[in-house]
């Protein structure tokens, strides 16, 4: 295995991805690169999602492909906003609007419990009958308001109580080691030398 396509236009996403695969000779390329059309996300569980897209991109381009779907989860509303995460506050898409809605739907309410979670799966091919997948889940709070300007989405208001600090404060290396995407990084890694795809 040479070349894994990745079921997005993240650039963000991408480089990372690049950066993890290269150690293994891996070349990774976005599905941009290729002319695949986006695809829509029409399940209700991340893992349906991301297997939609990684499916998607393996039939268009005859490659390997590995996609993703994340979000973020509140227990007081009973997982919201979710596989939504993007678009809570509706279209346009909007971090500043997605924040501020989560924030004024929680208002007072002290029970402010959370997580990230991400699937990540890995098709061989479009049929893959036998696709790997990994997932990853970073635990944490809603803060009453948004601090710190790095990072993206929701973690100006994803506080980390070890830390003292929402996930925007932190610098990049530190939420890289302990975000969901990447422990499910790794987790993904460790399965592909498994099954001695790596």
């Amino acid at each position: 295995m040479k070349k894994i396509v990745i079921a997005s236009n993240n650039q963000g996403k991408i480089k990372e991805f690049k950066q993890i695969f290269a150690t293994f000779g891996i070349e990774i390329i976005s599905q941009s690169e290729l002319n695949v059309p986006e695809v829509d996300e029409p399940f209700i569980t991340f893992v349906e999602n991301s297997l939609h897209k990684a499916r998607h991109c393996a039939k268009y381009t005859g490659l390997p492909a590995l996609a993703d779907d994340s979000g973020l989860c509140v227990a007081i509303l009973n997982g919201e906003p979710g596989i939504y995460s993007a678009r809570y506050a509706g279209e346009p898409k909007s971090d500043q609007a997605n924040i501020n809605k989560l924030l004024m739907t929680l208002d007072s309410k002290l029970e402010r419990s959370a997580y990230f979670y991400c699937s990540l799966v890995f098709v061989r091919n479009e049929k893959d009958p036998q696709p790997i997948i990994a997932e990853g889940i970073f635990e944490g709070q809603i803060a009453l308001q948004q601090s710190g300007h790095s990072g993206h989405g929701y973690d100006p208001i994803f506080y980390l109580p070890q830390y003292n600090a929402t996930v925007a404060e932190l610098e990049e290396t530190i939420k890289n080691e302990i975000s969901h995407r990447g422990k499910a990084l790794n987790q993904l890694l460790s399965k592909l030398k498994t099954a001695n795809l790596l």
